[in-house]
């Protein structure tokens, strides 16, 4: 089935008024300009993962070896700071608002982790923080306090309680700028 439709035809006043409207105008030039893409972003990742990267070798050192027993319970506080946050980490007065799980990590990754860690608990103005490192070989078991203490904004750690990985995981306290208090 076929419609047929009705012819529309225009009277040509129509298209006179239409030339009539139109006079006076003139064509368009295509002028579409195209704009090269910086790569200002990709170089801003490269240079805060290089900067990432440095932090992690300065401050973690494999050969350092401070005077801490990582065999019993983790305990440290910094030298000059209250010895009296070790026991209320202990205690877990101090409520981890991070959590960084270091399992299948190998000690490069879990370098610039820490330092990633570290860095966005002063970023987030978060005080305590939790790793969760196993226990497994016992090899990150050993050194992540190693690595932690050589870092100068880390005030304490304690073995965490059981409720945030008891002897698999460490709280951390790290040093804010003096006029932000801890969150509890």
């Amino acid at each position: 089935m076929t419609r047929d439709y009705p012819e529309v035809t225009m009277a040509s006043d129509d298209f006179d008024l239409f030339r009539e409207a139109i006079s006076g105008t003139q064509k368009l030039k295509q002028d579409t300009v195209v704009h090269e893409r910086k790569a200002t972003r990709f170089k801003g990742e490269v240079i805060a993962e290089q900067k990432k990267q440095h932090q992690a070798e300065f401050y973690f050192s494999d050969e350092y070896v401070p005077d801490i027993d990582t065999n019993g319970t983790v305990n440290y506080v910094r030298p000059g700071a209250d010895k009296y946050l070790a026991k209320q980490l202990r205690r877990g007065d101090y409520a981890p608002e991070l959590i960084l799980d270091m399992h299948g990590m190998n000690k490069e990754t879990a370098k610039d982790e820490l330092a990633a860690l570290i860095h966005a608990c002063k970023k987030q103005h978060v005080s305590c923080a939790c790793i969760v490192h196993g226990i497994g070989e016992r090899i990150l078991k050993h050194k992540v306090p190693h690595y932690l203490v050589q870092h100068p904004d880390i005030l304490a750690m304690h073995q965490a309680p059981l409720e945030y990985g008891g002897k698999g995981a460490i709280l951390i306290l790290v040093d804010l700028p003096q006029n932000l208090e801890f969150r509890r």
